[in-house]
């Protein structure tokens, strides 16, 4: 049973509310459905306090912290700080134009992944002495449907492709790529025709963004602040937030 301030949570209404929370098991989810509630009552009482009307979400957290909460905004400077310090941030996506030839084995087959990187080592050594077999070779052993263009995949930029074959892609200079490239599919043969770094984008084209941004992040700050000064102050028996807590107090 959890008390806050005097009121009971019924254990069915915790129950209930588990379904909205992923644990590792059914202890955790309910730790986390817990927390929810008893946050949820403190939130409902203090409105209650100040004669505050629910949202029209039914919810009250918006109109306490309009109430009670002030959350700077994130000054010019800031956000110019910000664009200076994470320039990696604010680049257009860099493009490749590339081929490959892909000689397919599952994840979780070791045997048949040797066998396909062995496959994969013997192609690339015709190619590094024969470049101008690519296409051939890729209609005769790809598992890719792009074996009928001749393994073009065309200009790719980031997100268009599985992670860990654009890691390695995007880090190849123009030219044969002098490894099989693994990945969840296979074994990748792969030719980069053409790559374009991506540029800085200008900090006006960018600035909204930002500012958004730190907003954001100064409001989620404030509000766990200020969900902890409700704790604090509040009689809350039944649940303890000293365990580790869960992704609303973060």
């Amino acid at each position: 049973m959890i008390r806050v301030n005097g009121i009971t949570l019924e254990e069915e209404a915790i129950l209930q509310e588990m379904q909205y929370h992923q644990g590792a098991d059914q202890r955790e989810a309910m730790i986390r459905a817990g927390e929810s509630l008893v946050i949820g009552e403190l939130v409902r009482q203090r409105a209650a306090e100040l004669g505050l009307e629910a949202g029209a979400d039914g919810e009250f957290l918006d109109a306490l912290l309009d109430a009670e909460v002030t959350v700077p905004e994130a000054s010019e400077e800031d956000c110019r700080r910000y664009y200076e310090q994470n320039p990696e941030r604010f680049c257009s996506s860099p493009l490749v134009a590339a081929r490959h030839i892909l000689i397919v084995a599952a994840k979780d087959d070791e045997t048949e992944r040797l066998q396909a990187e062995d496959k994969a080592k013997a192609i690339l050594e015709q190619l590094k002495n024969s470049p101008e077999l690519f296409a051939e070779l890729a209609r005769q052993h790809s598992s890719c449907p792009s074996k009928e263009t001749g393994g073009e995949l065309g200009q790719l930029s980031r997100g268009q492709t599985v992670p860990e074959f654009e890691q390695q892609l995007f880090r190849c200079e123009p030219g044969l790529v002098p490894d099989p490239i693994p990945s969840r599919y296979g074994f990748h043969v792969a030719m980069v025709d053409q790559k374009v770094d991506g540029r800085q984008l200008p900090y006006e084209l960018v600035s909204q963004r930002i500012h958004d941004y730190l907003h954001d992040r100064v409001k989620r700050k404030a509000v766990a602040q200020y969900i902890q000064t409700l704790i604090a102050e509040a009689d809350i028996e039944g649940f303890d937030f000293e365990q580790p807590q869960g992704p609303l107090l973060q």
